[in-house]
């Protein structure tokens, strides 16, 4: 037998293996949506999407692992599945700054997975207004960038909100410069959404220094404006080239390679405690000496640990200013929950923007 058919028999008994591992996860899959159909009818008119349990389960499956797959894949996958098992019973809608081709759409995605209904909105302020009013029963908003700091519009809107922060989402954020020719020096003009253009400022300043820079309301509508000006180009993610059919000049051009977003999932219900978690509150103290320090000091002595502290205007009196405060733990957890009772008997105004799972970095 020649060495060729030795390898064709090998190559056989493997692909043969691959086949019949298929038929079992295909059989496994379906066995694990019809369970999910059960818990389903069980909790009918109960909340379907339930982020800390959604948490569990990818990180008890990241540290049951064992490779060669690497956890993240790991995650990819199993977010996938859940969401095909959720659209078994209800689609869940997702409202997100638009238009297609966001990092706000990859930031859902990522959460909730392709089976979601996908609402694209025109602004920050319509994603809450979506959610508020019911016709989307999720939204998912930018809230900090590593770069360029808060996003001082969706920190308003917490504020007035009576929806809850339910999650978080860690999107590492790659710009890429794109146009319809795919050529440098034929571009005359930058599209982009203020922050990325302000994200890739040295680089552009570098390979860029003529080009008129151009903000609008988002990177996707960058890449839309770009496709229709064969002199211009558009800085934004390479799924916004993909769909507005742009050829990319250059790729992950943002000043700092650790660029990153965070964005939140706002709902109508708060999530419960996953084991590993993170508190957002908002809090102003009363005009007198040591107030801050006073309102602080209950998290030291009930061993919890402040991640964030940002003030921002009050917007209510001149002068005046509200804390955003993110800690470690739910507001269940017994020291959380005492450190927060101490802390509302002192603060001037606090109010629970809510607790939920930490994000995977």
């Amino acid at each position: 037998m020649a060495a060729g058919d030795d390898v064709t028999d090998k190559l056989k008994i493997i692909r043969d293996r691959i086949d019949a591992f298929d038929d079992r996860i295909l059989e496994l899959l379906n066995e694990r949506a019809r369970l999910a159909q059960e818990i389903g009818g069980a909790k009918r008119g109960a909340v379907k999407y339930r982020p800390e349990r959604e948490a569990q389960v990818l990180r008890r499956l990241a540290a049951a692992n064992k490779g060669p797959l690497p956890a993240a894949a790991i995650a990819r996958l199993y977010t996938e599945i859940m969401s095909a098992c959720r659209a078994l019973e209800d689609g869940i809608s997702v409202a997100y700054l638009g238009p297609q081709g966001t990092f706000s759409e990859e930031a859902v995605l990522r959460q909730f997975g392709g089976q979601a209904v996908l609402q694209p909105c025109a602004s920050i302020d319509e994603v809450f207004r979506q959610v508020e009013s019911g016709q989307s029963g999720y939204g998912v908003v930018p809230v900090e960038n590593t770069t360029e700091g808060s996003i001082g519009r969706t920190h308003d809107l917490l504020l007035a909100t009576p929806l809850k922060v339910c999650g978080e989402v860690l999107l590492p954020v790659h710009q890429c410069m794109m146009s319809k020719s795919g050529k440098a020096a034929a571009v005359k003009k930058i599209y982009s959404h203020s922050q990325s253009l302000a994200q890739c400022h040295e680089w552009l300043n570098q390979h860029f220094p003529l080009a008129k820079r151009t903000p609008v309301v988002s990177n996707a509508e960058a890449a839309r404006m770009a496709a229709k000006d064969a002199t211009a180009a558009a800085i934004a993610s390479k799924a916004a080239a993909a769909v507005y059919k742009l050829k990319l000049i250059a790729s992950n051009i943002e000043d700092e390679p650790q660029n990153t977003t965070r964005f939140v999932v706002i709902a109508p219900h708060a999530a419960g405690p996953s084991g590993r978690d993170k508190t957002s509150l908002v809090l102003s103290t009363r005009n007198v000496p040591g107030a801050i320090h006073a309102l602080l000091t209950p998290l030291a002595r009930h061993g919890v640990s402040m991640t964030r502290l940002e003030s921002r205007p009050a917007r209510t009196a001149r002068w005046e200013y509200v804390f955003y405060v993110d800690i470690e733990g739910h507001q269940q957890d017994a020291n959380v929950a005492q450190a927060l009772q101490e802390i509302g008997a002192q603060a001037a105004f606090i109010k629970h923007l809510g607790s939920y799972p930490v994000a995977a970095a």
